[in-house]
C-alpha cells in the first residue's frame, strides 16, 4: 500500500498520542484535577481562536443544521453532546490519574482494550452484529483481563474504567454523525469548563495558584496544543480521504508506543503474568481485525469505523 500524506497524517496523530505520557509525567506531583483544569481551559481557548479566525463557516453550518433539525433530533444531539462532554471530562481526568499515580502500562492497556470494549458495547446497546472471530477476540480480551487481575486488581479496574468511559463516549457520539466534530468538541469543552470550574476544590485544582505557575502553564499548553488539538486536526484531515476502518486500525500505534515507553523510557517492569496478558490482548486485536482487512466484501467493522471517526481521546 502506497502511503499518502493522509496516511502520514493519521500515523503522526497516533504517534503523538503515543508519546503523551512523557509531558504528562513531567507534571507528576500536581493534582490530576489541576492538570485537567488547565488542559481543558487552554484547549478551549485555542479551539475558540481557531473557529473565530478560520472556521466561522463551519460554526454557522452547525447552527443551521441545529435550527433545521426536528425536535427529536435536536433533543438527541443535545443529550449526546452533554453526555459526551461529561464522559470526555471523566476520561481525561482518569487517564491523567492513571498515568501519574498508577503506571504508564495501565494507561496503555486502557486504550489497547478500548476498541474491543467499544465493539462489545455496540453489540449490547446498538444491536450491532459481531462475527465469530470478533467474539473470539472479545473472549481473549476477557482472558487478558483475568490474567492482569491476578494480584493487580486495582490496576486492572483503573484501566477498565478509563477504557469504559472512552468506549461509552464513542457510543454516545454516534448520534452526532453529520455534524462538524471540532465544533461539537468545542461545545463539549465549554460544558466541561462549566462543570470543572465549580468543582475545582473537590478535584484538587487551584486555578489562581496555577495561573502563577509557569511550569504548569507551559506543560499544560504543550498538552493542549501538541497533544490535543494538533493530533486531532491531523486525524480529521486523514479521515477526509482515508476509510475510517484504515484509520481505526492505525490507532493501535498509540498504545503500542506507550507500552514501549513504559518499559524502555520509564523503566517499568512487568511480571511474567502481565507479559502473557499483554501478549493475549495483542493477539485479540489481530484476531478482531484480520477478517475485516482480508475480506473486501464484508461490511465495515463497527469497532474500526467508530474508532476511526471519533478518535479524540488523548
Amino acid at each position: 500500500m502506497k502511503l499518502s500524506r493522509h496516511h502520514l497524517a493519521a500515523l503522526a496523530a497516533f504517534l503523538i498520542w503515543g508519546f503523551f505520557p512523557i509531558p504528562l509525567r513531567i507534571l507528576h506531583g500536581y493534582a490530576s484535577g489541576q492538570i485537567l483544569f488547565f488542559r481543558i481551559l487552554l484547549s478551549l481557548v485555542l479551539l475558540l481562536l481557531i473557529h473565530g479566525l478560520g472556521r466561522r463557516a463551519a460554526v454557522r453550518a452547525v447552527a443551521r443544521q441545529w435550527q433545521a433539525a426536528g425536535r427529536a433530533e435536536r433533543r438527541n444531539v443535545a443529550i449526546s453532546t452533554v453526555v459526551g462532554g461529561l464522559l470526555l471530562t471523566s476520561n481525561w481526568l482518569l487517564f491523567i490519574y492513571v498515568i501519574n499515580e498508577v503506571s504508564v502500562q495501565a494507561g496503555s492497556f486502557s486504550y489497547l482494550i478500548c476498541p474491543i470494549l467499544t465493539a462489545l458495547l455496540g453489540f449490547a446497546m446498538l444491536r450491532e452484529k459481531l462475527r465469530p472471530n470478533q467474539w473470539a477476540a472479545i473472549a481473549l480480551s476477557a482472558l487478558s483481563c483475568l490474567l492482569l487481575g491476578v494480584g493487580e486488581l486495582r490496576t486492572l479496574l483503573m484501566s477498565l474504567v478509563v477504557a469504559f468511559t472512552y468506549a461509552l463516549y464513542l457510543i454516545t457520539q454516534r448520534r452526532l454523525q453529520g455534524y462538524d466534530r471540532l465544533v461539537l468538541l468545542t461545545v463539549q469543552l465549554l460544558l466541561s469548563a462549566a462543570v470543572v470550574l465549580p468543582l475545582a476544590p473537590l478535584l484538587g485544582a487551584q486555578p489562581l495558584v496555577g495561573f502563577a505557575d509557569g511550569k504548569l502553564l507551559g506543560y499544560t499548553a504543550i498538552l493542549s496544543v501538541g497533544f490535543t488539538v494538533l493530533p486531532l486536526f491531523l486525524n480529521l484531515y486523514a479521515l477526509n480521504a482515508l476509510p475510517s476502518g484504515t484509520v481505526g486500525i492505525m490507532m493501535y500505534v498509540n498504545p503500542v508506543v506507550s507500552f514501549a515507553l513504559a518499559f524502555l523510557y520509564f523503566g517499568e517492569a512487568a511480571t511474567l503474568t502481565q507479559a502473557v496478558a499483554y501478549g493475549v490482548i495483542l493477539l485479540s486485536v489481530v484476531l478482531y481485525n484480520v477478517q475485516f482487512r482480508a475480506t473486501k466484501t464484508s461490511p465495515p467493522s463497527p469497532l474500526s469505523k467508530r474508532e476511526g471517526e471519533l478518535v479524540s481521546n488523548s
